[in-house]
Protein backbone atom coordinates (compact mmCIF):
# COMPACT_ATOMS: atom_id res chain seq x y z
CA UNK A 1 0.00 0.00 0.00
CA UNK A 2 1.04 3.56 -0.69
CA UNK A 3 0.23 6.18 1.96
CA UNK A 4 -1.73 8.20 -0.58
CA UNK A 5 -5.45 8.96 -1.01
CA UNK A 6 -6.65 8.12 -4.51
CA UNK A 7 -10.44 8.38 -4.05
CA UNK A 8 -12.79 10.17 -1.66
CA UNK A 9 -16.32 8.77 -1.65
CA UNK A 10 -19.15 10.39 0.26
CA UNK A 11 -21.60 7.73 1.42
CA UNK A 12 -25.22 8.82 1.68
CA UNK A 13 -28.80 7.64 2.09
CA UNK A 14 -30.00 10.61 -0.01
CA UNK A 15 -28.18 10.18 -3.32
CA UNK A 16 -30.36 12.53 -5.42
CA UNK A 17 -30.02 15.67 -3.29
CA UNK A 18 -26.34 15.00 -2.71
CA UNK A 19 -25.45 14.51 -6.41
CA UNK A 20 -27.44 17.61 -7.37
CA UNK A 21 -25.79 19.65 -4.59
CA UNK A 22 -22.23 18.79 -5.58
CA UNK A 23 -23.05 19.25 -9.28
CA UNK A 24 -25.38 22.27 -9.24
CA UNK A 25 -24.29 24.19 -6.13
CA UNK A 26 -20.57 23.47 -5.93
CA UNK A 27 -20.02 23.04 -9.67
CA UNK A 28 -18.42 19.59 -9.88
CA UNK A 29 -18.83 18.06 -13.34
CA UNK A 30 -19.93 14.41 -13.41
CA UNK A 31 -17.83 11.92 -15.32
CA UNK A 32 -20.33 10.61 -17.85
CA UNK A 33 -24.05 11.11 -18.22
CA UNK A 34 -26.38 11.13 -15.22
CA UNK A 35 -29.75 9.38 -15.26
CA UNK A 36 -31.82 11.76 -13.09
CA UNK A 37 -34.49 9.07 -12.59
CA UNK A 38 -32.04 6.41 -11.35
CA UNK A 39 -29.22 8.21 -9.56
CA UNK A 40 -26.60 5.93 -8.12
CA UNK A 41 -22.81 5.94 -7.73
CA UNK A 42 -21.60 9.17 -9.33
CA UNK A 43 -18.01 10.17 -9.89
CA UNK A 44 -17.01 13.77 -10.53
CA UNK A 45 -14.08 15.49 -12.20
CA UNK A 46 -11.68 16.58 -9.51
CA UNK A 47 -8.05 17.57 -9.94
CA UNK A 48 -5.66 15.61 -7.76
CA UNK A 49 -7.97 12.97 -6.28
CA UNK A 50 -10.98 11.03 -7.58
CA UNK A 51 -14.23 12.15 -5.94
CA UNK A 52 -17.54 10.27 -5.83
CA UNK A 53 -20.90 10.02 -4.09
CA UNK A 54 -22.32 6.57 -3.42
CA UNK A 55 -25.47 5.24 -1.76
CA UNK A 56 -24.61 3.54 1.52
CA UNK A 57 -26.75 0.60 0.36
CA UNK A 58 -24.31 -0.16 -2.47
CA UNK A 59 -21.30 -0.37 -0.17
CA UNK A 60 -23.36 -2.46 2.26
CA UNK A 61 -24.17 -4.86 -0.59
CA UNK A 62 -20.52 -5.31 -1.54
CA UNK A 63 -19.06 -5.47 1.96
CA UNK A 64 -21.84 -7.19 3.89
CA UNK A 65 -20.88 -5.04 6.87
CA UNK A 66 -23.61 -4.64 9.50
CA UNK A 67 -22.79 -1.00 10.27
CA UNK A 68 -24.59 0.11 7.10
CA UNK A 69 -27.94 -0.89 8.62
CA UNK A 70 -27.43 1.69 11.38
CA UNK A 71 -28.36 5.35 10.81
CA UNK A 72 -25.48 7.75 10.30
CA UNK A 73 -24.64 10.00 13.21
CA UNK A 74 -22.71 13.23 13.34
CA UNK A 75 -20.17 14.58 10.95
CA UNK A 76 -17.48 12.14 9.87
CA UNK A 77 -15.52 14.34 7.45
CA UNK A 78 -14.98 17.87 6.17
CA UNK A 79 -14.00 19.01 2.68
CA UNK A 80 -12.08 22.27 2.30
CA UNK A 81 -12.35 24.22 -0.96
CA UNK A 82 -9.59 26.73 -1.77
CA UNK A 83 -10.37 30.18 -3.13
CA UNK A 84 -7.95 32.44 -5.01
CA UNK A 85 -8.09 35.31 -2.51
CA UNK A 86 -9.75 36.30 0.76
CA UNK A 87 -12.28 38.39 -1.21
CA UNK A 88 -13.13 35.32 -3.30
CA UNK A 89 -14.19 33.48 -0.11
CA UNK A 90 -16.90 36.10 0.45
CA UNK A 91 -18.06 35.95 -3.16
CA UNK A 92 -18.06 32.16 -3.36
CA UNK A 93 -19.95 31.89 -0.07
CA UNK A 94 -22.69 34.24 -1.31
CA UNK A 95 -22.95 32.33 -4.60
CA UNK A 96 -23.28 28.86 -3.07
CA UNK A 97 -25.81 30.10 -0.49
CA UNK A 98 -27.87 31.58 -3.32
CA UNK A 99 -27.74 28.19 -5.08
CA UNK A 100 -28.91 26.29 -1.98
CA UNK A 101 -26.02 25.59 0.40
CA UNK A 102 -26.92 25.80 4.08
CA UNK A 103 -25.04 28.61 5.86
CA UNK A 104 -23.05 27.61 8.94
CA UNK A 105 -20.61 30.50 9.51
CA UNK A 106 -20.16 33.57 7.36
CA UNK A 107 -16.67 34.43 6.09
CA UNK A 108 -14.33 35.48 8.88
CA UNK A 109 -10.63 35.94 9.52
CA UNK A 110 -9.39 32.92 11.44
CA UNK A 111 -6.47 32.69 13.87
CA UNK A 112 -4.69 30.28 11.51
CA UNK A 113 -4.24 33.17 9.01
CA UNK A 114 -7.03 32.31 6.60
CA UNK A 115 -10.31 33.84 5.50
CA UNK A 116 -12.75 30.97 6.03
CA UNK A 117 -16.50 30.33 5.69
CA UNK A 118 -18.46 27.21 6.59
CA UNK A 119 -21.52 25.70 4.89
CA UNK A 120 -23.39 22.39 4.93
CA UNK A 121 -24.46 19.94 2.22
CA UNK A 122 -27.91 18.26 2.18
CA UNK A 123 -26.74 15.52 4.58
CA UNK A 124 -25.52 18.14 7.07
CA UNK A 125 -21.80 17.63 6.47
CA UNK A 126 -20.03 20.91 7.20
CA UNK A 127 -17.41 22.03 4.69
CA UNK A 128 -15.30 25.14 4.29
CA UNK A 129 -14.19 27.70 1.76
CA UNK A 130 -10.79 29.25 2.52
CA UNK A 131 -7.99 31.46 1.29
CA UNK A 132 -4.67 32.24 2.91
CA UNK A 133 -4.28 35.80 4.18
CA UNK A 134 -1.20 37.83 3.26
CA UNK A 135 1.66 37.26 5.71
CA UNK A 136 2.07 40.03 8.29
CA UNK A 137 5.42 41.76 8.81
CA UNK A 138 8.74 40.41 7.73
Amino acid sequence: MQPKIALITILTDTIGPMVRFYRDVLGFRPLGAIDEENLSYTEFESEGVRFAICPRSILAQFTGHASFSEPTRGQAFELAFPCNSPADVDVAYAVILEKGATPVQAPATMPWNQRTAFFADPDGNIHELFADLPKQGG
